[in-house]
């Protein structure tokens, strides 16, 4: 076997669907003035940069209608969209609302049903910078070509989107019908927190607007499902927080809450509870030798504590205490998570530790 050489391999970055969408508005327009088929289409970024995409499809090129897609490529961030084929349907109509450039949703784009979100109730699901890019691309498309008096529709859709938003929160945060055209700078950066922190921030705005004062955040669907069928609470009660345990705590204390749900298995919860913020392995590695310490403060013995420092996982310490019998010690690491999370965010916490296997609550902490 050859020597790893220690280097990491540098993650390639995408696009977001915002920037598909604008490329595709763009590529459509041309179309609709009659161009050729370029190829690929060239837009203005945020930051005043300027990014090309490969066309899938380009058609119409008649006076009433034409259309345009691009494939998203999100690099190496994995995103339920990379490889999507996103696209617009462009068409003159009359100018009623006195806007040159009318946005709306085709297939597989999203309506927005509850307050809290960027976009207004009843807009398609396409935040403010995609349709700051969208407007800005297809401005460069008009400048090319002779103008009337008639606006222009932009349809964005996307295909199989209304499957692609099952993977998604969507539903959740009241976007229904299809996923939601997103992006702040037009940019996927691989792996990066935003996506995470996005969602979190959504899901509370869209919390809050529905007048709800306690939040269930939750590290996956798992001891997010069990912690509701035993709460029952509201649907926008829930945010999904994966490993952001410091931010999310700290979005919920930002955002007005005065009660925190915190759901979580036991590997996150001995992070919790060792004051760890960010919970995913690679910026938070579990020692097991600080586990098994933190067991001795909260009354493990010893010599107990000294084999349980060879542990190879935090399930593996979990098991023994079972095999123990002493629950006392798995709700004081409750106890002392909760401790943590609550001097995190200032409010009162629930702690809930649910089971990987069964997906049950096991331990509450008050």
């Amino acid at each position: 076997m050859a020597p790893r050489s220690g280097k990491k391999k540098t993650l390639r970055s995408g696009y977001t669907t915002g920037a598909c969408a604008a490329a595709a508005a763009k590529a459509a327009v041309l179309c609709l003035l009659g161009r050729e088929n370029p190829g690929s289409i060239e837009i203005p970024f945020p930051d005043g940069s300027r990014h090309s995409f490969a066309l899938c499809r380009f058609g119409g090129n008649s006076p009433q209608l034409a259309m345009a897609t691009v494939v998203k490529d999100a690099g190496d961030d994995p995103d339920v969209t990379n490889g999507a084929e996103i696209g617009a349907e462009v068409r003159w109509v009359a100018a009623s609302t006195g806007e040159r450039i009318v946005l709306v949703n085709g297939p597989g784009v999203g309506v927005v049903t509850k307050p809290g979100l960027p976009v207004a109730v009843g807009e398609p699901a396409i935040n403010p910078v995609p349709r700051q890019m969208i407007r800005a691309a297809v401005a460069e498309a008009l400048a090319a070509g002779e103008l009337n008096d008639a606006a222009l529709e932009v349809k964005i859709f996307v295909r199989d989107g209304e499957v692609l938003a099952k993977k998604t929160l969507n539903q959740r945060l009241g976007v229904i019908g299809g996923i939601s055209i997103l992006g702040t700078t037009g940019i996927v950066k691989p792996v990066s927190a935003q996506a995470w922190t996005d969602t979190i921030e959504a899901s509370m705005r869209v919390a809050r607007a529905a007048g709800l004062t306690e939040v269930l955040l939750s590290t996956g669907r798992t001891s997010e499902a069990a912690v509701q069928r035993k709460l029952h609470l509201p649907e926008e009660a829930q945010a999904m927080m994966g490993d952001y345990l410091l931010y999310a705590l700290e979005a919920a204390r930002r955002h007005g809450f005065a009660q925190i749900h915190l759901a979580t298995m036991w590997a996150k919860l001995i992070k919790a509870a060792l004051a760890v913020p960010q919970t995913h392995v690679r910026n938070g590695a579990l020692e097991t030798r600080q586990a098994a310490d933190l067991l001795a403060q909260l009354g493990l013995d010893e010599t107990t504590a000294s084999t349980l420092r060879a542990a190879n996982t935090a399930r593996e310490i979990y098991e023994r205490l079972k095999q123990l019998d002493r629950p006392d010690l798995v709700a004081a690491v409750c106890r002392r998570a909760q401790a943590q999370a609550e001097s995190w965010s200032g409010l009162p916490v629930q702690v809930y530790l649910v089971t990987s296997e069964e997906g049950v609550v096991l331990h509450v902490a008050h």
